[in-house]
């Protein structure tokens, strides 16, 4: 198989599908791999350690797009890549389509198979490609915050930490998966008071368990959350839904009960947001005021650490990518119930379900159209 890694083209983002070792991988199981110039520099990856490791440099993603089979990149296309993709070549990429519309329509028009790393989902519930950028997002989220808290840059002028004598910053999580655990973990290394909501109170009792420090644990409901995120100065949206939107958990009328210099961040943005007052911004225009409240909502977070998320992401998703190398789409899915569910588009058909609901697009289970 012919695999191709374009260079990232949204905004900020410097990470790359493939390291080189990856594409010594490949190469050496038999395949093409074809990078664009210039692709792993963000990450700190030379063009002459991917062509040490068999990979062919070509200059453009025009050239990248019109000769590979599967396109593994690590952010969805955005429109300036549209018109590269091809009928039947497979793009193994993150999607999020819950919250991208015209990039599904393109997508079943076009006939592409998109296989999202989002909803690859093991018999278990976890979400094994999403996992490592979801710890990197949670870990980062309560740095930002912190940082944000700074005077400096409109915020309360509160150490998250606090000092002896001087009480902590109250940090609410609204979720306690992955995204909120990490949070949860950095800003109680820190020293802060935290909050965790979630509607799975076992998982509550099991971060009891683990997690030590000035550590609460809410049942999610509204009247819950509204009395934590009151008392918050920095509030972390952190609520997964697989493959669709998250419910808004925090209202705008929650917000405006929040100190002014407080901090929201919310990762779940990338799917929609979990707080009504969030929109999506980028790394260059990382933040917005409401209601006296900073809010910090960029989309592709893991992408300011390149290096690391680069290396932790591909160590998740090699294993898959030469699976559909190795062994060819059907094939492939059809051995691995956890890849098969990774497909969100497939012939036309939009064939994930969660985002069905979210875009009202019909849904067609992907063995109907794949024979079983």
């Amino acid at each position: 198989m012919i695999i191709g890694v374009p260079k990232e083209v949204k905004n900020e983002e410097y990470r790359v599908a493939m390291t080189p070792m990856a594409a010594a991988v490949l190469t050496q199981a038999g395949h093409r791999v074809l990078i664009q110039a210039a692709g792993g520099e963000g990450s700190g990856f030379s063009d002459k350690e991917y062509a040490d490791a068999g990979a062919k440099v070509v200059n453009s993603a025009k050239e990248v797009y019109s000769q590979a089979d599967m396109i593994y990149k690590v952010k969805e296309p955005i429109s300036s890549e549209y018109p590269l993709l091809r009928r039947e070549q497979i793009l193994f990429t993150y999607l999020h389509l819950a919250n991208e519309l015209k990039l599904t329509q393109v997508l079943m028009d076009g006939g592409v198979t998109g296989v999202a790393y989002e909803t690859v989902q093991l018999a278990d519930g976890s979400l094994p490609l999403l996992t490592p950028m979801s710890q990197i997002a949670g870990r980062l989220a309560t740095q930002i915050a912190a940082q944000y808290l700074g005077r400096m840059y409109k915020g309360s002028g509160k150490l998250l930490s606090g000092v002896p004598g001087v009480p902590p910053c109250t940090v609410v999580i609204a979720g306690g998966g992955t995204v909120g655990t990490n949070a949860a973990e950095v800003a109680l290394g820190m020293g802060a008071r935290v909050i965790i909501t979630d509607i799975d109170v076992n998982r509550l009792r099991y971060l009891s368990e683990v997690l030590h420090g000035r550590l609460e644990t809410l049942a999610s409901n509204s009247y819950n959350i509204a009395n934590a995120v009151k008392e918050a100065d920095v509030v972390v949206g952190a609520v997964l839904v697989a493959g669709g939107k998250p419910p808004i958990v925090v209202t705008r009328d929650m917000v405006k009960t929040m100190k002014p210099g407080s901090v929201i961040v919310d990762v779940a943005v990338d799917q929609g947001g979990c707080i009504e007052t969030t929109h999506p911004t980028s790394h260059s225009d990382p933040v917005y005021v409401v209601d006296g409240v900073i809010h910090y909502c960029v989309t592709n977070m893991p992408g300011i650490v390149p290096r690391t998320s680069t290396q932790a992401l591909c160590n998740a998703t090699l294993p898959y990518a030469l699976r559909l190398a190795n062994q060819g789409f059907v094939k492939a899915i059809k051995g691995n119930e956890a890849l098969a569910k990774g497909v969100n588009t497939f012939n036309g058909y939009l064939t994930n379900e969660p985002v069905s609901r979210a875009l009202g697009i019909p849904y067609t289970p992907l063995d109907r159209v794949i024979g079983g």
